[in-house]
């Protein structure tokens, strides 16, 4: 989902979201989203760059709904299918940010894949955004899927977070399973988190 175009800190993608999800509000829409991607990262405090917000939807309706209660901010790219990574996707630009609305239309019996199947529905957190509680998908799935983009600059501040702070190892498991990251490359991650943490 989406593509960097600048880079954003914790306080600008809770800002932007905060001011996304007033615009919800005020439209008296309620459909069930997940924020994904690096601000989901940033959001849970992972200091890394990320350009803009992918927020996830169910389904196509859900997605139009979310849509028509940010009509009133500019919309560089309507509502259309993606076929080529099986995405129903619109940009809307909030605050400034980039807004990625998507659904991501592929099967999986996998629950712990970040952006499809039961994974981002059942593997969250709620963090303060204003005056709502904004879920993130959880950190476990998307260190698989910067392990399986193999983005070292992105895979490594997560799992530096995740050894500081704790993380769900059956979970994440299942996730490089589902993204089918190989032996050699999951046990230096597996070794790295169940080091001490500094300062531990």
């Amino acid at each position: 989902m989406g593509h960097d175009t600048r880079s954003l800190d914790r306080a600008d993608a809770t800002a932007t979201l905060a001011m996304t999800l007033d615009a919800l509000e005020a439209a008296g829409t309620r459909v069930p989203y997940r924020v994904c991607g690096t601000a989901a990262a940033l959001l849970q405090g992972v200091p890394l760059p990320a350009g803009d917000i992918d927020i996830l939807l169910a389904d196509r309706d859900d997605l139009r709904a979310f849509a028509a209660a940010l009509s009133s901010f500019p919309c560089p790219h309507a509502a259309s299918w993606m076929p080529a990574s099986a995405q129903f996707f619109t940009r809307y630009v909030v605050n400034g940010v980039e807004v990625e609305l998507s659904t991501v239309e592929r099967q999986t019996d996998s629950d712990a894949l970040e952006c499809v199947g039961a994974g981002p529905w059942r593997h969250h957190v709620l963090i303060a955004c204003g005056s709502h509680q904004v879920p993130a998908v959880r950190l476990e799935l998307r260190l698989a899927t910067e392990l399986l983009r193999d983005r070292p600059d992105r895979s490594d501040p997560l799992i530096a977070h995740l050894g500081a702070h704790g993380f769900d190892r059956a979970l994440l498991g299942r996730a490089m399973d589902a993204c089918r990251i190989p032996g050699h490359r999951r046990r230096p991650v597996l070794e790295r988190l169940a080091r001490p943490a500094a300062g531990g």
